[in-house]
């Protein structure tokens, strides 16, 4: 399915799965969504799984919204308490659509909760008190983390098998999601790569494409030393960072970061974002962006160097390309009700000798030196690997068994959700132009949105 097939799709108020490979364009789709239902001053929720994933798309993470926090159940009395929070109560009774991205990484019973809470709030029966749900994520990278002890659970009211993912939760269901499967690739353009992707997502990886890895095979020694290296823990990524930073001999200028609002959203952003709240920099450092900025000229994973610490305390950055920027502090937000609720302003900057696999989910990098001989988890080497665009920007270290392999349970899913999508893409190719639009006008009139004939120009890309 295109984009533009899934925009059309969501226009029509429709609960949605938006799901694809690395590269596809989720964010952006969800990005488009999010300015056409603005425009038309209908209030949208937006939220994901992590505080990383937040920060990315400019909302909160779903366990804030909702209210549950940190809590793994919810019985009677935690529901009234959490539904006669004015604050939380406010935000969700204004709420026309909910967005939650990096699905992947929810647990189901998590997923129950937010469901609960928004009927409680709601006072309706339909799932998520009727609003429109939009789950974004790829179930084939970074799966929940799951808690020891998590099985052995009270009472609540939340009565379900154990499971470890999302589409478990009695509330996927009835919920009724139509899965949009974005099938188009912006982000890696090598044949051979794609092949290699595809054959670890399809499990059928073999001895041709393992081939083609091995080629991709360095020394620490011989490794290029001018490109971040991704490690599957936080201990080693530190190290290198630190130590690669200490070797350059030019004065050291800090930037801290600055904060405005409740102090728990505060926390929040600060924990989500990959600019850390004391920048530490040097002419010479190795850099990587952590904000999209195209007028400027770099995005989520640009690389470059430290050139100059000018004398009005911006940084000098010259990219992979040549490109000279000087960076200013920019802000990462929370919305809601169209007034910012949380800011953090910060450098959009991070030392990038190394970084872990984890926080390098949703970047696109050109080049990138990988260790992968710790990877402890389904989903993880296949995170790393598609993070680079081609193949012979691919330089590893090692690897163990685990990195070439995706969670069974999920590849026999991914079936089901492709085939579902091809159902909905043929189902809506046969309602016609005219019909579509006035299902789209008559979402926008339900919700007490705004109508308007104002065409917008929209490009489908990352």
């Amino acid at each position: 399915m295109t984009q533009k097939q899934a925009l059309e799709i969501l226009k029509t108020g429709a609960n949605v799965f938006l799901s694809g490979e690395p590269g596809s364009g989720k964010t952006y789709t969800v990005n488009q969504y999010v300015s056409y239902l603005r425009s038309r001053k209908v209030e949208v929720a937006i939220t994901a799984s992590t505080g990383i994933a937040a920060t990315h798309i400019g909302g909160m993470t779903i366990h804030s919204w909702s209210g549950i926090g940190i809590k793994r159940n919810l019985d009677k009395y935690e529901l009234d308490r959490i539904a006669s929070n004015e604050r939380i109560a406010k935000r969700i009774r204004s709420s026309k659509a909910l967005i939650i991205d990096e699905v992947s990484m929810l647990g189901p019973r998590t997923l129950s909760m937010v469901d609960m809470v928004c009927r409680e709030v709601k006072q309706s029966d339909q799932a998520f008190g009727g609003l429109q749900v939009l789950l974004v994520g790829d179930f084939f990278q970074l799966p929940p983390v799951v808690r020891r002890g998590e099985s052995e659970f009270q009472k609540t009211l939340i009565e379900e098998a154990t499971a470890r993912f999302a589409y478990d939760a009695p509330c996927w269901l009835t919920t009724g999601f139509i899965t949009c499967y974005l099938t188009e690739q912006y982000r890696q353009d090598d044949r051979n790569f794609l092949s290699i992707l595809s054959a670890i997502r399809h499990n059928a990886y073999n001895d041709t494409h393992h081939s083609h890895i091995e080629k991709r095979r360095v020394t620490s020694e011989n490794a290029p030393d001018d490109i971040p290296r991704l490690f599957s823990h936080n201990e080693e990524v530190e190290r290198v960072n630190d130590q690669e930073l200490a070797k350059i001999s030019e004065k050291e200028r800090i930037f801290e970061m600055t904060s405005q609002g409740a102090s728990s959203l505060v926390a929040t952003l600060k924990k989500g974002c990959l600019s850390p709240e004391v920048l530490r920099l040097k002419v010479g450092a190795k850099v990587m962006f952590t904000k999209n900025n195209p007028q400027a000229g770099f995005v989520n994973g640009t690389l470059g160097e430290v050139r100059e610490l000018n004398s009005f305390g911006s940084p000098v950055i010259r990219t992979r390309n040549n490109r000279s920027i000087i960076v200013e502090p920019m802000a990462w937000t929370v919305e809601e009700g169209g007034s910012v609720r949380a800011r953090i302003t910060q450098v959009p900057l991070r030392l990038a000798w190394a970084i872990t696999v984890h926080k390098s989910q949703g970047m696109s990098l050109d080049e990138a030196v990988m260790d992968l001989t710790d990877v402890f988890e389904f989903g993880q080497g296949y995170v790393a690997l598609s993070r680079v665009r081609r193949l012979s920007g691919l330089y590893l270290l090692g690897w163990n068994k685990q990195t070439f392999q995706v969670h069974p349970e999920v590849l026999e899913k991914d079936i089901e959700f492709r085939k579902g999508s091809k159902v909905a893409r043929e189902a809506f190719e046969k309602i016609s132009p005219d019909e579509l639009a006035q299902m789209h006008k008559n979402f926008i009139r339900a919700v007490g949105g705004r109508l308007t004939d104002k065409k917008q120009k929209t490009k489908y890309e990352i």
